[in-house]
């Protein structure tokens, strides 16, 4: 599987990095320099909780960017896209899940069809005409879920450490006896260096609810352009999961970039600017073939 075929000079990128450089990386940025930033909107929803956002208007394909599990929409990745994308005067939504950042709700009464129905409301109220989804982390797995749902909404998917189905599979890879003791218990503690806590908790009811959106079993009915970047240092998210999507969506065009030194963020400067490149190179793909 050919890994994309980065310009190196790109035209959204390259005006960035000329005038000042991504939003999420002040090292790029010279002193002096501000730049504008979305206002936070609050969506109503009958009888859900409200969803936070922010959106930036602009030209088709837009960019809707899907942030990772506990995390929200303030994060590196998020806002560099932002300037990225007013840069090139394409639009750009971010918001946070349902009890995820500056939205209501409770994060552990949320489950993997609430934060999908949140994607797809966005997909159907908030956004206008196709859309790139870049998913992060779990993101990626809700990305995946609401390019199968909303085929004719969805443009191409840029995958960043893509976790489909991931908490499915690493809570069934364990010992018999160790799961038994997790049922039993009602809650499945999972150590971990992203939450202030060092740990993730499901319940049981949770993991059983997530089973319903699995999508490695069988081909994945997704044929728009699928990008996947993985860093090969992720100890959170195997980086063979990417490959597993690669290998069962029915696109024929899709490509997987594997980052040597890259860890489950990828937030690096670096990482930030492989995203922005592989963005870039596909809205210029989408507007050429229009």
């Amino acid at each position: 599987m050919a890994a994309v075929a980065l310009r190196s000079c790109r035209r959204g990128l390259s005006h960035i990095l000329s005038n000042g450089g991504l939003a999420a990386l002040s090292s790029l940025r010279p002193e002096g320099v501000s730049r504008h930033k979305s206002t936070v909107q609050y969506a109503s929803r009958p009888d859900l909780p409200k969803l936070a956002y922010r959106r930036v208007k602009g030209k088709s394909p837009g960019v809707l960017f899907l942030p990772g599990y506990g995390s929200n929409m303030n994060g590196q990745k998020a806002e560099a896209l932002e300037e990225f994308c007013r840069s090139l005067g394409h639009s750009y939504l971010r918001f946070d899940y349902t009890g995820h950042g500056a939205s209501e709700g409770v994060l552990s009464e949320g489950t993997i069809g609430t934060w999908k129905k949140d994607v797809l409301y966005v997909l159907d109220e908030l956004v206008e005409g196709p859309q790139i989804m870049v998913g992060s982390s779990i993101g990626g797995w809700f990305m995946l879920l609401a390019a199968i749902a909303r085929p004719e909404r969805t443009a191409a998917l840029v995958g960043i450490s893509t976790a489909a189905d991931h908490i499915v599979t690493l809570f069934n890879s364990l010992p018999l006896e160790t799961r038994k003791e997790f049922e039993e218990k009602g809650e499945w503690t999972l150590p971990t260096k992203h939450s202030e806590e060092g740990l993730y908790k499901f319940n049981m009811n949770f993991l059983r609810e997530a089973e319903n959106h699995c999508v490695l079993q069988s081909p994945i009915p997704i044929t728009c352009p699928v990008r996947l970047i993985h860093g090969l240092k992720d100890e959170d998210v195997p980086w063979h999961i990417s490959m597993q999507v690669a290998e069962r969506v029915l696109s024929n065009d899709v490509d997987v970039i594997l980052r040597r030194h890259g860890q489950h963020r990828m937030s690096e400067r670096d990482d930030i600017k492989l995203m922005v490149y592989t963005i870039d190179d596909l809205i210029d793909k989408l507007t050429t073939l229009v």
